[in-house]
């Protein structure tokens, strides 16, 4: 995660203790371990891989004498450097003043309180103050921005709804390969890299399912262990797209050892933000990094989600979105899984002059049987309730 931030890691100190001390999170003792490692490697920055208090980022900062920055910061900052839209933009900033507000305190000793009584407060007193309301009416007004881009996105919700076309919401922990398998089943052209939340703001497109039906697909933001609370909040906007979604391709990078923690994580987030009860497909990605993994997808599954012996809870789809392997298999799934439009055959009858109506049943029906005659077209198909309700008016049985 620091090298995604742009950093470069010099050295790695692990401690385990019964319980994090409160002044400095480590000790006194690994405290002064960690300052002369410091000083040795000449580092500039220290990020801990944990939350810090504002008490503890202070003492840890005079104690090894350099920046210190905790795991959300580092995540904030990373954040701030994918964000593209201004929704994105808008998110990050209220998290990181979110984060700022219990910081601003105890910053120096310009900010201290020279006196107690009115009007013996002292200048760092009243720009502590200042910078406080400064914020607050920061983030009164992001929030306001905010509330206005989740009404929009309430609005194209219902007025997809009203044409039922389903919304599948890709998840998966951070770096997963949900942008690459988001590229490959609608040929957009989302960056997709081998870097931490390299996708921030959330892309939809349609894509064709074999049945001809078609569906949105929204790329969502990665998700992480231990999820900052601030990142939660500043988010829900974004995360909506997965709890009103009518399916959740859950991607899992099956090459990486730390795959089963990454799972879980995810089942974690779905059931914080309500989407835990959503028709859940699991998508074994990366499966070219593992030897003799197609076709084994069961046994993936129960490795990776860690449950027992024949008791496979979601459905699961072994694929490479990098090569394209099992990618008509997934399409198949979806399809099948699928909530909304659902199909039934039927037969319409169309005058010849009805060029347009037979090219929708070509488009978004599987056509099973034509037939032309002198005065009309007879098609027979397996097609979606919204185009036969569309089309009813040619609909002979």
């Amino acid at each position: 995660m620091a090298r995604g931030a742009g950093a470069d890691v010099l050295e790695r100190v692990l401690q385990s203790r019964a319980a994090p001390e409160a002044a400095t999170l480590i000790g006194s003792g690994k405290v002064e371990e960690l300052a002369a490692s410091v000083k040795a490697t000449e580092a500039d920055l220290v990020i801990f891989d944990r939350e810090l208090t504002p008490t503890q980022q202070r003492n840890l900062e005079r104690a090894l004498d350099t920046k210190v920055v905790d795991r959300t910061q580092l995540i904030l900052d990373i954040f701030a450097r994918r964000a593209r839209t201004r929704e994105g933009q808008l998110q990050v900033e209220c998290a990181q003043l979110n984060y700022l507000l219990p910081r601003l305190a105890g910053r120096g000793i310009e900010m201290s309180r020279l006196g107690g009584g009115i009007g013996t407060r002292g200048p760092g007193e009243t720009q502590l103050e200042t910078d406080r309301r400064r914020i607050f009416r920061r983030l009164r007004k992001i929030e306001q921005d905010l509330e206005r881009v989740r009404a929009g996105r309430s609005v194209h919700r219902r007025q997809r709804e009203s044409i039922p076309i389903a919304t599948v919401a890709l998840v998966g922990y951070t770096n997963a390969g949900k942008s690459t398998l988001f590229n490959r089943l609608t040929g957009a052209g989302v960056l997709a890299d081998d870097r931490l939340f390299a996708t921030l703001d959330p892309t939809v497109r349609a894509i064709l399912l074999p049945s001809h039906r078609k569906a949105l697909l929204s790329d969502t933001v990665g998700f992480i262990r231990n999820l900052p609370t601030t990142l939660v909040k500043a988010f829900r906007a974004t995360l909506e797209e997965v709890s009103e979604a009518a399916m959740v391709l859950h991607v899992v990078d099956v090459s990486s050892p730390e795959a089963v923690q990454h799972t879980a994580q995810v089942f974690k987030v779905l059931h914080e933000i309500g989407a835990a009860s959503i028709p859940h497909l699991m998508v074994l990605n990366k499966t070219d990094l593992v030897p003799d993994s197609g076709g084994e997808s069961d046994a993936l599954v129960r490795r990776i989600a860690g449950q027992a012996e024949g008791e496979i809870g979601p459905r699961a789809v072994a694929i490479s979105a990098r090569t394209g392997a099992g990618i008509d298999a997934l399409l198949g799934a979806i399809d099948e899984l699928i909530p909304a439009d659902p199909l039934a055959r039927a037969v319409f009858r169309f005058s010849l002059r009805a060029g347009a109506e037979i090219s929708q049943v070509h488009e978004r029906a599987r056509v099973v049987r034509i037939q032309y005659t002198d005065r009309y077209c007879e098609i027979e198909a397996e097609a979606p309730e919204s185009l036969r309700h569309r089309l009813r008016r040619y609909i002979q049985r």
